[in-house]
């Protein structure tokens, strides 16, 4: 659940023909989505397709410490968000990165039902249930999106660019 702000429904959601909208201002060179559903070894095929992307946008590789862990988060916060859809949510149908050059925002689209939330208290010992409080911890934002008489969910987390 967002922790500063709400998304309203719909936003960057499915367009009437199918095809998932990119935010307003947004050249097509700084979204990328990927098909996620049905495919095998998704959270490594969903990694190295955003390291790409950040290849792309500049971001790797990394001239710095900070840079470099900036895009580590990254790719920790999409681990997380994928496996979070594979082992609660029935499996992810998409990832979309978009970048507008002061934040980076990812979505994961799935089939679930269920409400991601960091588990609390949170207790750094024991294994499993990071994932939300990892998201939680390294974004500026994040939270879920609904559409109505839709099944399914998307969650979506956003990180500070590098400067």
């Amino acid at each position: 659940m967002s922790t500063t702000r709400r998304q309203q429904p719909g936003d960057l959601g499915p367009e009437p023909d199918g095809v998932v909208g990119v935010p307003p201002g947004t050249s097509a060179g700084q979204a990328r989505r990927l098909a996620l559903n049905g495919a095998s070894g998704i959270v490594p095929l969903a990694r190295d397709f955003t390291r790409q992307a950040l290849y792309d946008w500049g971001w790797l590789p990394a001239a710095s410490a900070d840079r470099r862990a900036a895009a580590e988060d990254v790719l920790l916060v999409v681990s997380e968000l994928v496996t979070n859809a594979c082992l609660h949510a029935e499996g992810p149908d998409e990832l979309t990165v978009v970048c507008d050059g002061k934040v980076l925002r990812l979505e994961v689209s799935d089939r679930g039902a269920g409400q991601p939330a960091p588990r609390t208290p949170h207790r750094a010992g024991r294994p499993g249930g990071h994932g939300m409080f990892i998201v939680q911890r390294l974004c500026l934002d994040w939270g879920v999106v609904r559409m109505p008489g839709a099944p399914g969910k998307t969650v979506w987390a956003e990180l500070a660019a590098p400067a």
